[in-house]
């Protein structure tokens, strides 16, 4: 091996040199090689010293090229990363340059603070208003270095009391918030509002906008809405029919108007801003006359009391016989309005009014003396009335009797065809009358209000059968069907009257049917049990559905008096109501006729005691307050004049608008209502019924009629107004209040 030539060392050591470049490197081995090569040309000992260098070289050369390449690619690599970052850098500066200028053109100061506090961006009009401070606002400062300067700036107007710190400490105090918005003062009558916000990142941006010019302009609006508020007030004050006077805090008057010197008739001299309260009651007790001075007491002692005061309420009077009514009342900034008003044309004409009142009074009382004396007399002519029709029957009964029994005594008598048919139809005279002296004892009994009954459990299947067993053959005469389905039924009743009613019932649909038949059957319903009596005969016309419970009133004119003079209806409308059942009545003219009798709950099978015979008159309480609606004037009268001989106090009004106007102006509800259901006006009478009971509850309520249409009971029954039928039953009315008296 030959010795290393000089360089040889240095070139190898410069070929590792990593602070050349890939060009250099390449060029020191080229070098080598080319060296190498022309040695071992020239040297042609074939030694192994030079072989091996060959092969070294040969080595070298192929680690230099794959060196070189490795080089070349990362050569590539960091000169495309170069022209990224390079593009990156005028992104990013393009970028900040567009937000500068954005920032720029806000027109509200606009500061950046980063996650750190730290101020990174802001435009020119970042804290332009505080000019003392405005250049130490740069980025790189700090948030707390920030408010300090804000601080201690002399553009900044501190409230009263608080100081540089004090504002600090409130200013950093906010900044927890991650939204907040305020308003800061400045010298110079100028406002700062400043807007903190945080972003995303945890970033604070902060605006502060200059409101100066918006401030100014509410001040100056407010201004003049006060004004045109006091000119308004002012205007109002002198236009009210009221006097008034207004004092402040300390009873000093600020305000009044010319009514007010009118009023307590005081010179326009005598009022002056600032008048001491004291010294004006002075005044006002030099003008008020003899007793009425003394109202001034209780305003002057409400004055001198300390806040807070209730409204006070106070009259007096004063020369010239000028009745005052005062009020005093509180304002919040504890002065004090005193308001007068002028009462003498109403305390003049209260006080005649009251003299007229006596008057009335004692005319009333005559009246009343008067109609007491008219209705005794009245009372003692039906009660003479009453007695002569059941003297009269009663002595008519014994003659009639002995025609009867001289009549029988001659049928044994051999007469002539012409004699026997005279001696019927005496006869059946004889029974016609006799039928009607018992119609009309049954009558004046009914009216005299004495008649006793025994209302007990009455079983209804042998009260039916009676009747069928004495009708029967009375249809059948007539060629008629009569069908009375039995039951188990029992109810409360009194049986004589019961069957009476049933009797003049069926008697009556026997006799006015002239083909087909009658049926009579019980039935349960929700009001309790009721008995029908059904008939095929010609009907009744709707004009005739009320009268025919009239006395002395026939359907058919064509009716002798042998058939009857009418009392059968009217006695059983009568005695049905005195045992406190009722009839109505469905007919169609051409599709017969059902009455129905209602007698009230189902009674237990079980015997029970006789109850007590109802007493004819009820003690009523003194201080209920009934409502009577009834357009009849008459009617409501009469009504008027019952109840309020009984201590009862009435509202009569013709109609159910009056009534409601009424009801609304006093505001209480009434104790019962009583509404005459006119006919044809009954859906006007049910509907105020309902209205009653959605405003004030389910008041005691009862329609008065003298329809007896199933339907209108029905619908009566629904809203819990049973029908008190017409005409009206003295001691049921009586009964009805009495239970609801009971009921309070």
């Amino acid at each position: 091996m030959s010795p290393r030539a000089p360089g040889e060392g240095g070139a190898a050591h410069g070929l590792l040199n990593p602070a050349d470049t890939p060009d250099r490197q390449r060029q020191k081995l080229l070098a080598i090689i080319e060296v190498l090569m022309r040695r071992v040309e020239q040297d042609t000992d074939q030694s192994g010293a030079a072989y091996a260098q060959f092969e070294r070289a040969a080595m070298l050369e192929e680690q230099v090229r794959e060196r070189t390449a490795e080089l070349e690619s990362a050569l590539d690599l960091l000169h495309e990363s170069n022209a990224r970052l390079a593009a990156a850098n005028r992104e990013t500066e393009t970028a900040r340059r567009d937000l500068t200028n954005a920032i720029e053109t806000v027109q509200e100061g606009f500061g950046l603070f980063d996650p750190d506090d730290i101020l990174v961006l802001c435009n020119s009009r970042f804290g332009m208003q505080l000019q003392d401070i405005r250049p130490k606002l740069v980025p790189g400062l700090s948030f707390a270095d920030y408010i300090d300067l804000i601080s201690g700036s002399g553009a900044l107007r501190l409230p009263d009391g608080t100081t540089p710190q004090d504002w600090a400490l409130q200013r950093l105090h906010r900044h927890r918030d991650r939204s907040v918005s305020f308003t800061v003062e400045l010298r110079d009558d100028r406002w700062l509002q400043v807007s903190e916000h945080r972003t995303g990142g945890g970033g604070t941006v902060i605006l502060q906008t200059d409101i100066t010019g918006i401030i100014r302009a509410e001040r100056a609006m407010r201004g003049r809405l006060l004004d045109d508020q006091a000119r308004i007030v002012r205007a109002t004050l002198d236009h009210i029919n009221q006097g008034v006077c207004i004092f402040d805090a300390g009873a000093r008057l600020v305000g009044w108007n010319a009514r007010a010197s009118e009023l307590l008739a005081l010179g326009q001299s005598q009022f002056r801003q600032g008048l001491d309260f004291h010294d004006l009651a002075a005044h006002l007790g030099e003008a008020a006359r003899g007793a009425g001075s003394a109202g001034l007491a209780p305003l002057i002692t409400w004055v001198d009391q300390p806040p807070p005061r209730l409204p006070l309420r106070f009259e007096m009077t004063r020369q010239g016989d000028v009745a005052l009514d005062g009020f005093a009342q509180q304002m919040p900034d504890e002065g004090f309005v005193i308001s007068l008003t002028d009462v003498t044309t109403e305390r003049r004409a209260i006080a005649a009014l009251s003299r007229a009142n006596e008057t009335l009074e004692a005319r009333v009382e005559a009246r009343t003396r008067e109609l007491g004396e008219a209705l005794e007399k009245a009372e003692r002519a039906n009660a003479t009335r009453s007695r002569f029709v059941a003297a009269a029957s009663h002595d008519l009964l014994q003659p009639l009797s002995a025609a009867k029994l001289f009549l029988s005594s001659m049928e044994d008598e051999a007469l002539t065809p012409r004699a026997a048919s005279a001696l019927d139809k005496a006869q059946a005279s004889l029974a016609s009358v006799e039928s009607i002296l018992d119609a009309l004892l049954d009558i004046s009994r009914l009216e005299s209000g004495r008649l006793a009954v025994s209302p007990r459990n009455v079983p209804l299947d042998p009260v039916l059968s009676q009747l069928a067993n004495e009708f029967t053959p009375i249809a059948a005469e007539k060629g008629l069907r009569l069908r009375i389905r039995p039951t188990r039924s029992v109810v409360i009743s009194d049986p004589v009257w019961l069957r009476r009613i049933l009797q003049n019932l069926i008697g009556n649909a026997l006799r006015y049917t002239e083909k087909g038949g009658a049926q009579v059957g019980v039935r349960r319903g929700a009001a309790g049990l009721r008995i029908e009596v059904t008939d095929t005969g010609p009907g009744i016309p709707e004009t005739e559905q009320e009268a025919i419970f009239r006395e002395f009133h026939r359907l058919n004119a064509r009716a002798s008096a042998s058939e009857g003079m009418g009392l059968g209806l009217a006695i059983v409308e009568r005695a049905a109501a005195l045992l406190g059942h009722s009839v109505t009545l469905n007919s169609r003219l051409g599709a017969g006729s059902r009455f129905v009798l209602h007698l009230g709950a189902e009674a237990a099978p079980a015997h029970t005691p006789p109850a007590p015979p109802a007493p004819p008159r009820t003690a009523l309480p003194r201080d209920l307050i009934g409502l009577l609606v009834a357009e009849d004037r008459g009617l409501r009268r009469a009504l008027a004049h019952l109840l309020e001989g009984r201590g009862i106090s009435v509202l009569d009004v013709p109609d159910p608008a009056e009534a409601q106007a009424l009801l609304d102006e006093i505001g209480i509800a009434p104790d019962f209502v009583l509404i005459d259901a006119r006919s044809g006006d009954e859906p006007a009478a049910l509907g105020f019924v309902a209205a009653l009971h959605a405003q004030f509850g389910p008041l005691p309520t009862r329609l008065l009629s003298s329809s007896r249409g199933e339907a209108l009971r029905l619908r009566a029954a629904a809203l819990q107004a049973p029908i008190l039928y017409k005409p009206i039953d003295a001691a049921l009315l009586e009964r009805f209040i009495a239970t609801t008296a009971r009921q309070r």
